[in-house]
């Protein structure tokens, strides 16, 4: 269960890297990679924590990811709302 939480959490990771490569303009790079991120880091920590077999460590790691859920969506509100006032136009066809 934990070696297929942590290869599924790592193909979210890879499939984010893709979106940042392939969409063409910086909201869609922006959704793509913090989704895939986020869910990718839930899966590996979800994998470390049934590897560890420590409540306390799995706490910790469940506090970590909690953390970088709320940064990367600060983050990612930051970075789209600065590209809209500095007049970055989202991509249409």
């Amino acid at each position: 269960m934990a070696a297929g939480c942590l290869l599924l959490g790592g193909f979210f990771f890879f499939a984010g890297t893709l979106g940042l490569l392939r969409f063409p303009d910086v909201y869609t790079r922006l959704h793509a990679l913090t989704k895939a991120d986020n869910v990718g880091f839930g899966l590996v920590v979800a994998g470390l924590s049934l590897q560890s077999g420590c409540p306390a460590g799995a706490g910790k790691m469940l506090l970590v990811w909690w953390l970088v859920l709320v940064a990367s969506a600060s983050v990612a509100h930051l970075v789209s709302r600065d590209s809209l006032r500095r007049g970055v136009k989202p991509w249409t066809r």
